[in-house]
């Protein structure tokens, strides 16, 4: 009943009392202390904090890529937590997009051929995939660039063929995880305005986690963690570049 009214209030991600701990020895290093919380959809999340914060382990919690000690959650309503792994690869299919600091391209395949891959996952067939790949990728500003592999291209192109792919098949929610680690600062301001307009126009769920200030004023919310606790939860009234964004 819970997860029907939430659903109802268009709550997206929900989080309740994740608790991470990890054996080390004969030591337990607890990762994150009683998580709570709620992303609308649509809204763009910020999970700030430094190294050693547990930004990373609840995006990987988020995500289903690790299992919690204790707690749950849940994403459309469903808990991502009590899926089996076959569950959840399916789930992150159909619902997930996911944006890497390293790009994680496939280095055997184009550009093309990187962006149809969550597509050919969905059973899409080779022509219409491929024609999916092409019109997103010009929206990126990489139609010249369809047929390059990986090395030809620099780490802003392969940036935007990673956001390209993350995007294609419209996800539910994509998880930027240091998005804009290895880039400089331009090239860092051009994906983060795309990663924006993106979700602004499909009502996509972003939780983009991070460091770096300058990227947290890209959210609507900031959920700054300190020790694996959340120590502030804050609005952010006004969103980096909205004002002069142009639809993707």
């Amino acid at each position: 009943m819970e997860e029907t009214t939430a659903q109802k209030k268009k709550f997206m991600i929900r989080v309740r009392n994740l608790r991470k701990e990890y054996r080390l020895k004969d030591d337990t290093v607890v990762a994150l202390k009683r998580i709570n919380l709620d992303i609308e959809q649509g809204e763009i999340c910020c999970i700030f904090g430094t190294s050693g914060s547990g930004k990373s382990t609840l995006l990987n919690q988020l995500a289903g890529l690790e299992k919690p000690t204790f707690g749950d959650v849940y994403i459309r309503g469903v808990p991502v937590t009590r899926l089996s792994e076959r569950e959840l690869a399916e789930f992150r299919q159909k619902h997930i997009g996911f944006v890497f600091q390293s790009y994680n391209l496939l280095p055997f395949m184009n550009a093309a051929e990187n962006v149809a891959v969550p597509l050919m996952f969905r059973g899409v067939g080779k022509r219409e995939r491929m024609k999916k790949a092409k019109a997103i990728l010009k929206k990126v500003g990489l139609i010249n660039r369809l047929t390059h592999y990986p090395k030809q291209m620099s780490g802003g192109q392969q940036q935007r063929v990673g956001i390209a792919r993350a995007f294609v098949a419209h996800p539910d929610v994509v998880f930027a995880d240091e998005p804009t680690g290895n880039l400089d600062s331009k090239t860092t301001i051009e994906v983060m305005e795309m990663i924006k307009n993106f979700a602004r126009r499909f009502d996509q769920t972003i939780v983009l986690v991070t460091h770096d200030p300058e990227l947290a004023k890209y959210a609507d919310r900031i959920v700054t963690l300190v020790d694996g606790r959340i120590v502030s939860d804050t609005k952010n009234d006004t969103v980096r570049g909205e004002a002069n964004e142009q639809a993707i």
